[in-house]
């Protein structure tokens, strides 16, 4: 017999308390001199303003705010790179093979692209001009131009489930959750230039510390999470959730950055990590198969998808406690996702349903339930505010 959840984890009150690119739709750059890469002088100031500057990742550009990691992610705050490319939702749809991308204004289909084999997810490129569609068993990823739409030709990349970016634009770093690797490729070319085996199945999902110098990834299939720095691209610690059957999913750092969140879709919420010291995490329940994590453009607020049950938990990060559930009308998956510019509509996949969902932030009211392909996942929202992205669905600074 299951031994009950209760037993098994850890009490939340003491938790709380503790090949070359198409030029035409670019890739991930590490050359200081991008727009995405130059922070502006009123950036600078901003910066200067919230107190003394933080020792960073070489090469990335400076933290604006030591106690906002987002801080360069408020409402429509889009970088001149973004600002002219048209507000759509891409879809990638995995057991169709392709991706549906949206107008938000009108929660129309515009059109369906065809893409390689089961597309996991959209990752927007560090210097923001490309999407990138993760053809996982295609062992390809398609850029897209998103100002255009147009998708190029696709460049082999072996097993990339999932999509992230060093913070100082020079890495991409595949998930390859079959081959147990977290593979960093150069951003230009996608050659591969370190393969790091891990003991963990499953990697796929992670984030990255305040400074950009270590970053935090779970292992789905067998309950772990792992600590890497990111300049030696080394794995410096892995650690064994403390519930049985664990099946860790998004992960997301604090505001302050002190505290990494990580749903789990077994244990039916998040585990909450001191990413610094990598201590035992302690757990909050929120949802059975808790699964995206997005933070609010105020960063006040987490937006937690309950895939098995259809719900949206919100997290207030100053109070340390869960204020509401929304809860879809006629159920739903709800799965991966985004913010819009504004931050005014949730965009989330509807995973079992063939559908995606725009939910009002301010009411969690349900303003559309549109039908796409088969199996959508990580959907991506775009543009978003910020000045890079350090992949994913959408994690922007």
């Amino acid at each position: 017999m299951r031994t009950t959840k209760a037993a098994r984890l850890p009490a939340v009150g003491a938790a709380l308390a503790a090949l070359a690119l198409l030029s035409a739709c670019g890739g991930g750059s590490g050359d200081p001199e991008t727009p995405a890469a130059r922070t502006t002088v009123p950036a600078q100031a901003e910066a200067k303003k919230a107190g003394p500057s933080v020792d960073v990742l070489p090469g990335m550009p400076p933290v604006l705010d030591p106690h906002d990691v987002y801080a360069a992610d408020r409402p429509g705050n889009l970088s001149p790179v973004v600002k002219d490319f048209p507000s759509r939702i891409y879809v990638p749809n995995t057991n169709s093979d392709t991706v549906t991308v949206i107008d938000p204004k009108t929660y129309r289909v515009m059109e369906t692209i065809r893409v390689g084999r089961q597309p996991q997810h959209v990752v927007p490129s560090w210097d923001l001009k490309t999407l990138w569609v993760n053809n996982d068993l295609g062992n390809s990823l398609t850029p897209v131009d998103p100002r255009t739409g147009r998708a190029g030709e696709p460049v082999p990349v072996h097993d990339p489930y999932n999509l992230y970016f060093t913070p100082n634009g020079k890495y991409a770093i595949v998930m390859a959750s079959n081959d147990r690797q977290l593979v960093f490729r150069d951003a230009h070319t996608m050659k591969t230039v370190k393969a790091v085996p891990v003991t963990c199945y499953g990697v796929n999902h992670a984030d990255f510390s305040l400074d950009g110098r270590y970053f935090i990834v779970s292992c789905e299939f067998s309950g772990e999470l792992l600590k890497v720095d990111t300049e030696k691209m080394e794995v410096l610690r892995h650690e064994k959730l403390p519930y049985q059957g664990a099946m860790p999913q998004d992960v997301k750092v604090s505001p302050d950055g002190k505290l990494f969140y990580i749903a789990d879709m077994m244990a039916d919420g998040l585990w909450i990590l001191d990413g610094d010291h990598f201590t035992k995490p302690s757990f909050l329940a929120t949802g059975k198969g808790a699964h995206g994590l997005y933070v609010s453009r105020d960063s006040r607020e987490m937006y937690i998808s309950n895939r098995g049950e259809g719900t949206v938990s919100v997290f207030d990060f100053a109070q340390k406690r869960l204020t509401k559930k929304w809860r879809l009308p006629g159920g739903g998956s709800p799965d991966m996702g985004g913010v819009s510019a504004d931050g005014k509509v949730l965009w989330l996949s509807g995973r079992y349903n063939s559908e995606v969902y725009a939910i009002d932030t301010g009411t969690g009211a349900e303003l559309a339930r549109i039908h796409v392909g088969s199996g959508p996942h990580g959907l991506a929202v775009y543009p978003q505010p910020g000045r890079y992205s350090l992949g994913h669905t959408g994690i922007f600074r």
